[in-house]
């Protein structure tokens, strides 16, 4: 098995741990992050129906015109804010934090804590 593969092989480990323990209700749906190199992704999912509830990103319109750079964290604190504001606006309050196979530092952590601070409660 050659490197490449060996190290997606751990980040599919690493984001299954992490969502083994997650399930997303109507109540409290799951907050789903996604990083790439130049952008980032979130989304409320209630995994009880499939549904997304709310979703926000570097490249949608709402927060694509005030970010210049989308890999950064001044962005991902953008989307956190923009996907918290969607929430309260369909009565979501709280939400499960799934970072998946990232760690809970930079970029994620931001979008987190913007998220928060904006009103959703994990």
């Amino acid at each position: 098995m050659n490197s490449q593969q060996r190290k997606l092989d751990r980040r599919v480990l690493r984001a299954r741990r992490v969502r083994g323990t997650l399930f997303g209700t109507p109540e409290r749906p799951r907050l789903s992050v996604y990083r790439s190199l130049k952008h980032i992704y979130a989304q409320l999912i209630d995994d009880a129906s499939g549904t997304t509830i709310a979703a926000a990103s570097t490249k949608s319109k709402s927060t694509a015109g005030s970010v210049k750079n989308g890999g950064n964290c001044a962005a991902a604190a953008a989307v956190g804010q923009a996907l918290a504001e969607q929430a309260r606006m369909k009565g979501v309050r709280k939400a499960a934090f799934d970072r998946g196979c990232f760690r809970y530092h930079g970029r994620i952590k931001a979008l987190a804590e913007a998220a928060r601070k904006t009103g959703l409660e994990f």
